[in-house]
């Protein structure tokens, strides 16, 4: 995994997600935040991690190039949350995602490392627009994509899921 790339920020290493990060992403999956508002994934044990990972996150790195980072504080190589750019079945385009370890929230670090990844759609990864979704409840990640420049467009739904979500758009220009 080590041809692809590995971002920075002033404080963040963004490092493409792999099987070495199996127990961060059990965690991760299971915040309360993440089974309210991204849904169940149904990733209770280290191997379904690891399953999760080979299965939903590297094909897509291997296929494109991108996919789902694991963000580390450089202060002290604490895995705290992730970023990412999705291909997503029933999302337009590809859409940036991100969820963070409760205890590391509320300190910039989803910003930084949105704002990093959408820098490297654009710059890196040659994208000329960028997509995100978002329940309606999920008032803390639509003020992050505004902020972002993320323009909201239109209430959509994914295939196989009739929860109404926000649908928000940014062009590259």
């Amino acid at each position: 995994m080590s041809f692809y790339k590995t971002f920075e920020t002033e404080r963040l290493i963004l490092k493409p997600t792999t099987t070495e990060d199996a127990a961060f992403v059990l965690e991760l999956l299971n915040t309360p935040k993440w089974l309210k508002y991204i849904g169940d994934r149904k990733v209770h044990t280290l191997s379904e991690a690891k399953l999760y990972i080979e299965t939903k996150m590297l094909p897509q790195l291997k296929r494109l190039g991108f996919a789902n980072y694991t963000v580390i504080r450089k202060t002290d190589q604490e895995k705290i949350g992730s970023c990412g750019l999705y291909d997503r079945e029933g999302v337009e385009g590809v859409d940036i995602g991100f969820a963070f370890l409760p205890q590391y929230e509320k300190q910039g670090y989803a910003f930084e490392a949105a704002g990093k990844v959408k820098n490297m759609a654009f710059n890196n990864f040659g994208l000329t627009e960028i997509y995100a979704i978002t329940t309606k409840e999920n008032s803390s990640s639509q003020k992050l994509l505004e902020k972002l420049g993320l323009k909201f467009k239109k209430v959509t739904n994914i295939p196989g899921d009739d929860e109404d979500l926000l649908l928000y758009k940014i062009i590259n220009k």
